[in-house]
């Protein structure tokens, strides 16, 4: 009998096989430690996601784990045991279907052009699942870039500390953004799963039906420019589950606190900094903050929190701080059940006007100096992007969305797939594979994941730690992959801390 196999853009979505609740099934919840602790499903009473921007797997774990380790640059070399990842054959380097092969970045080449991202764009670089149109598609050839550049990747003699971290914790070589598209769908897949809901419902390059494709602004933030494209989103986040369970949360990102206010009340975002790039770039960026689209999370004046104690609690923040705010917490011994942390801008790794040596110095000093907290034994840190920036990689995401729009180019004009009737357009998915590691002391040691997950796999590990449900209207959490292989929750061994050097990326002596 001859089997008829299903086209891989034509798949329903797909139902995981595990779920850390059954993972964990028959283990009883874990009590509190401290007074402001919750009851959790594993150990872990603190998850800090670190959220970052702009990177695909193969950019910079490619050759993971061999660097080049040329004269002059910090020196990596990787543990005997180390497992291996779904990265650059040398077939893909040599016989690469794209219009350039694929190139290593040095770390003198840490400063790159921004690449062509958008949702439409990306589909098309992927071209029917072959893969084979990045330059073209996704490759930035504005006046002095080279489309070619599209092609870089980095090794662990500039993305240093992120290897260190693999060595000696967990990461995924198989997770992937949600949909296609740039920043604000990523982010918006971290705490709702879901990006259709939005206000305006069509505005070209920004919503299609309802769904946000683009990076509009949120139209509740005073910091929003008041040109373009303006949002507002409907619908639950996970912000309203922890809410109704009275779970201490948080989105801390740099540069939200103001640094003025005009005569009639509104927040003027006027921090900035420089990277390595040269090009002074505003800390705050509106739409890289999702809760900020939601009225029921937004914090529209940027109003700072009534009190230390407070932080994670609701009052007149609303959960929307600072990052200044959130050591503030951890030094108090305050530090929220759940913080999302969101580097200023110079340092959150978007090419263009970040790094990756930028960006290294921001994940080092934040986790070194969580290492050093008292809550470091029960804390999980999630280190995640929220898009590819459409550099290259090789691997095909099982396209588990369907979607039918005008802004839709996978399979052809308009098409991802055939969507399924009932379904939000808008959502072609998963997009792009992504960089994901788990740093913490329940982390599996030097281990590589290559279960299926997604940024909404976040989203469900905080949903199923705490109890807190599904958000429903066809979030993504429902089938998300779990982290669950991420952690070792019985061994006998916590993993040891690792402290290294921001500039470097290697272990401090």
């Amino acid at each position: 009998m001859k089997i008829q196999h299903t086209p891989w853009y034509c798949r329903p979505r797909a139902l995981v096989s595990l779920t850390l609740a059954s993972s964990l099934l028959g283990t009883p919840a874990f009590a509190n430690r401290d007074g402001d602790d919750f009851a959790t499903a594993t150990p872990v009473k603190h998850v800090v996601v670190i959220f970052q921007e702009n990177v695909s797997f193969d950019h910079y774990f490619a050759t993971y784990p061999r660097a080049l380790n040329e004269s002059g640059v910090p020196r990596f070399v990787a543990r005997p045991d180390t497992p291996s990842v779904n990265g650059l054959r040398a077939g893909l380097v040599t016989h690469n279907p794209n219009a350039a092969p694929p190139l290593r970045l040095s770390r003198a080449q840490a400063v790159t052009c921004d690449q062509d991202h958008d949702y439409t764009a990306e589909q098309a670089a992927f071209d029917f699942g072959i893969m084979d149109k990045f330059v073209e598609f996704a490759g930035n050839a504005d006046t002095g870039c080279d489309a070619k550049i599209v092609m870089g990747y980095y090794d662990g003699n500039t993305v240093t500390a992120l290897w260190n971290y693999a060595q000696h914790f967990a990461m995924s070589d198989n997770s992937f953004n949600t949909t296609f598209g740039p920043s604000t769908p990523g982010a918006l897949n971290l705490i709702a799963g879901q990006t259709h809901g939005a206000t305006p419902t069509d505005i070209k390059d920004e919503t299609v039906q309802g769904t946000i494709i683009g990076d509009p602004r949120p139209a509740l933030d005073d910091c929003s420019p008041t040109t373009g494209a303006l949002v507002t989103m409907h619908g639950r986040n996970v912000g309203d589950l922890l809410n109704e369970h009275a779970i201490t949360w948080g989105w801390f990102q740099g540069g939200f606190r103001p640094t003025s206010h005009t005569a009639t009340g509104q927040a003027v975002c006027g921090a900035t900094h420089t990277g390595l790039p040269g090009t002074p770039k505003a800390d705050y960026i509106p739409h890289h903050a999702p809760f900020q689209y939601y009225p029921q999370t937004a914090n529209p004046h940027h109003l700072t929190p009534s009190s230390t104690a407070m932080i994670g609690r609701t009052d007149r923040a609303n959960h929307q701080y600072d990052l200044a705010d959130f050591w503030e917490a951890v030094d108090h011994d305050h530090l929220p059940a759940v913080s999302f942390l969101k580097a200023p801008g110079y340092q959150d790794g978007h090419a263009g006007y970040s790094s990756p040596l930028d960006e290294q110095s921001f994940l080092v000093e934040t986790i070194n100096r969580l290492q050093a907290s008292r809550e470091w034994d029960e804390t999980a840190v999630i280190i995640s992007y929220d898009d590819s920036d459409g550099w290259y990689d090789h691997v095909l995401p099982p396209i588990v969305s369907q979607s039918s729009t005008v802004a839709d180019a996978l399979t052809g004009p308009g098409a991802c797939g055939v969507q399924q009737r009932g379904t939000y357009g808008g959502r072609c998915g998963y997009g792009p594979r992504l960089p994901l590691l788990v740093v913490s002391p329940f982390a599996r040691t030097n281990f590589v994941d290559h279960a299926v997950t997604d940024q909404s796999s976040i989203l469900r590990f905080i949903e199923d730690n705490w109890k807190l449900g599904r958000l429903g209207d066809q979030s993504f959490d429902a089938d998300a992959g779990s982290l669950g292989n991420l952690f070792d929750f019985q061994g006998e061994h916590r993993a040891p801390r690792l402290l290294l050097d921001p500039a470097t990326g290697l272990r401090r002596r």
